[in-house]
């Protein structure tokens, strides 16, 4: 029998991620993250198939989120009220995981083959929520469009969402340091150190906010205005 490991998926996603910022995604590699996660490379491969996986091991979740939203979604419901129902639905569970996502996305970014892994994941997303759709009774042209216009939305309003982290981390670092030199020449001239400054946290929106702008800014491009 194994021996216990409390939480190895996750320590395994964490130290990815610390190392894939750190070094970049090319040169780390699986026995690196299972050190650093206090596991073994054997363990690694029990959870994920590939060092890439570790960034999409939430897809099946989240596609699972989706698929039950719209089949639950009320029997007058027009095919896109399914869909904006499921993503806002996945908008919120997301919400919780900002940072993780700001710094998965960070990852993501810098690779093209990560993107093209990810560019896949969503396509499939669309396949899954197109079936979910169909199987309310929703005609194959109408299923398909709704569900890529709902994947084009969440993308829209992923990247809207995880910009605002980055713009909020990069204003807090700077008024750091503007507080660090404040409080340095304050003490310089009265011989103690100030109060440290608090950054204003305020405006910042969550994911579902977001979501619902970009199905507003959907609307009204179909609509003509």
């Amino acid at each position: 029998m194994g021996r216990w490991e409390p939480d190895a998926r996750g320590r395994l996603e964490r130290a990815a991620l610390e190392l894939y910022l750190e070094r970049g995604f090319e040169r780390t590699s699986v026995a690196e993250i299972a050190e650093r996660a206090g596991l073994t490379e054997r363990t690694f491969f029990r959870h994920y198939a590939d060092k890439r996986e570790v960034l999409f091991g939430g897809s099946s979740a989240l596609q699972e989120l989706l698929v039950r939203t719209v089949a639950r979604a009320p029997e007058p419901a027009s095919p896109m009220e399914a869909v904006m129902a499921a993503v806002l639905a996945a908008a919120a569970v997301m919400q919780e995981r900002q940072e993780h996502s700001r710094r998965r996305q960070a990852v993501i970014a810098a690779n093209t083959e990560l993107q093209e892994r990810e560019l896949i994941k969503l396509a499939s997303l669309g396949a899954a929520i197109a079936d979910a759709l169909r199987r309310r009774g929703v005609d194959e042209a109408s299923a398909s469009l709704a569900a890529e216009a709902g994947i084009a939305v969440f993308k829209i309003a992923f990247r809207s969402w995880t910009e605002q982290a980055e713009q909020t981390e990069q204003a807090a670092d700077q008024a750091d340091q503007a507080d660090q030199a404040e409080r340095a020449e304050r003490a310089e001239k009265a011989g103690q150190t100030g109060q440290t400054g608090q950054v204003e946290q305020g405006g910042q929106k969550d994911f579902t906010s977001f979501v619902e702008e970009s199905f507003a800014g959907l609307k009204a491009v179909t609509a003509g205005t």
